[in-house]
C-alpha cells in the first residue's frame, strides 16, 4: 500500500487498475491496458534502468537524474519519487520483463586495498622531500624533476580505486589545470617574489612543506568522500521524499568538507614543523578544498563545473605570474599593481589563496545543490 498526496491509503497500481488509469492519474474508459498503465509506461521509458537495478533506490535516483520529482510521483498515486520507485522494482521482479540485475554492485564499504593505495602519494612525498634534502645543485634539479614524475603516478594510482575513483571522468585538461596548481604551490610563491626583486637570479627556494601535506592528505580525503558516501547512501534508503533527503545530506556534505579540511591544516602544521618552512595555510589549504570539491563532483558526474573552477584557479595564477613579469617591460611597471598591492598586504601567499579560494567558494555551493541529490549516489554498476 503506498500513501497519495492527499494522506489516503491506495494500494499499488497492478493490472486491473491500469485499465481504469489515465496518465495523469484520471479515470478514463476501460482500453487496453498497455496503453493507459501509467507505471507500466514510464517503466518502459526507463526500461534500462529498471533493468540495472539492484533494489528501488537505484529507481528512486535514475528517475530523479531524469526529471521525476514527487510532484510527478503524486499524479501517479503516489506520495513521493522512492514509493513508485518500490513499485517500479517490485513490477519489473514480478512481470520477468525488465527483471532487476542481482549481481552486486561494486564495493561501497572501506576496503584494505584503497585505504592502502590513498596513503602511497604521501609515502612517495616524504621520500622525495627527503632526497630534496639530501641533494644540491644539479642532481637536486633531477630528484625533483624524477620526484614530480613519481608523485603523479602515485596520485593516479590512488585515485583510481575508492571512494574518489572517476572512470572515465577527468579530461585532460583537467588533469593539466591539477598539475599546474600543485606545481605553483611548490614553486610559484618563491618566483613571485624573486620576480618582484628583480630576479630570478638563481634557484629559488621550493615549498616543499605544502606539497607534502597535499600528498599526505589524499588519505584523509578518501576516507572523508567515503564517509559522506556512505552516510548519504543510508540517508537514501530512511528518506521518504527527494526534499527531506537532500535537507538530511547538505550537513554530511558540509560535515565531511570541515573534516578534511581540519585533517589538512594538521598536515600543514605537522610539516610545517618537521621541514621549518612556512605551512602556507591559506594557499595550500584552499588549494585542498578545491581539488576536494573538485575530485568529488567528478567522482558524482559533474566534470564540466569542476574543470572550469580548476581551470579558472590556474588562469588566475598564471595571470598574476605573467604580470609579474611583463611589468619589466618599459612602461608596463602598471601591469603588477594588483599583484604587488596583494603581496604587500597578505604576502605571496595571498595570490594562491585567492585563486584556489574562490574556486573552492564556487564548487562548494555547486556541490551543496548537486551532491544532495538522490541521483548523485546511486551505486556504480560493475563493468560488464
Amino acid at each position: 500500500m503506498t500513501i497519495d498526496s492527499a494522506g489516503r491509503g491506495t494500494a499499488p497500481l497492478n493490472d486491473g487498475d491500469s485499465a481504469r488509469e489515465g496518465l495523469h492519474g484520471t479515470r478514463g474508459p476501460a482500453v487496453r491496458r498497455g496503453a493507459v498503465d501509467p507505471v507500466k509506461a514510464l517503466m518502459h521509458r526507463h526500461r534500462e534502468l529498471c533493468e540495472r537495478a539492484v533494489d528501488p533506490l537505484e529507481i528512486a535516483a535514475g528517475l530523479e537524474a531524469h526529471g521525476v520529482t514527487d510532484r510527478t510521483a503524486a499524479r501517479l498515486r503516489h506520495r513521493d519519487v522512492f514509493s513508485l520507485a518500490e513499485e517500479m522494482y517490485a513490477r519489473a521482479a514480478r512481470d520477468g520483463e525488465t527483471a532487476p540485475r542481482t549481481d552486486p554492485p561494486g564495493p561501497t564499504g572501506p576496503r584494505a586495498y584503497w585505504a592502502a593505495l590513498a596513503l602511497v602519494p604521501g609515502a612517495l612525498g616524504a621520500a622525495v622531500v627527503a632526497g630534496l634534502r639530501l641533494t644540491e645543485g644539479q642532481p637536486r634539479l633531477a630528484v625533483a624533476a624524477f620526484g614530480a614524475l613519481v608523485i603523479a603516478a602515485g596520485l593516479h594510482i590512488a585515485l583510481r580505486r575508492g571512494p574518489l575513483s572517476t572512470p572515465h571522468r577527468t579530461s585532460g585538461a583537467a588533469r593539466a589545470w591539477t598539475c599546474w596548481l600543485l606545481a605553483y604551490a611548490l614553486v610559484g610563491d618563491g618566483l613571485i617574489g624573486a620576480a618582484r626583486d628583480g630576479g630570478p637570479h638563481g634557484p629559488w627556494p621550493l615549498a616543499t612543506a605544502p606539497v607534502l601535506a597535499l600528498c599526505l592528505a589524499c588519505g584523509p580525503a578518501a576516507w572523508c568522500a567515503h564517509l559522506f558516501a556512505a552516510r548519504a547512501r543510508r540517508r537514501l534508503s530512511a528518506s521518504r521524499g527527494l526534499e527531506e533527503f537532500a535537507a538530511s545530506v547538505r550537513p554530511l556534505l558540509l560535515g565531511a568538507f570541515a573534516l578534511f579540511t581540519a585533517a589538512l591544516c594538521g598536515l600543514l602544521a605537522l610539516c610545517g614543523t618537521v621541514l621549518d618552512e612556512p605551512p602556507a595555510y591559506a594557499g595550500a589549504g584552499a588549494l585542498g578544498a578545491l581539488l576536494l570539491l573538485a575530485r568529488l563532483l567528478t567522482a558524482r558526474g559533474f566534470p564540466q563545473v569542476a574543470g572550469r573552477a580548476l581551470a579558472g584557479a590556474a588562469a588566475v595564477e598564471a595571470t598574476a605570474l605573467a604580470t609579474v613579469f611583463a611589468a619589466r617591460l618599459p612602461g608596463c611597471s602598471f601591469l603588477a599593481t594588483p599583484v604587488d598591492g596583494l603581496v604587500d598586504a597578505a604576502g605571496t601567499g595571498a595570490v594562491p589563496a585567492l585563486a584556489c579560494g574562490a574556486g573552492a567558494l564556487v564548487l562548494l555551493v555547486q556541490a551543496t545543490r548537486t551532491l544532495t541529490r538522490a541521483s548523485a549516489h546511486a551505486r556504480p554498476f560493475p563493468p560488464p
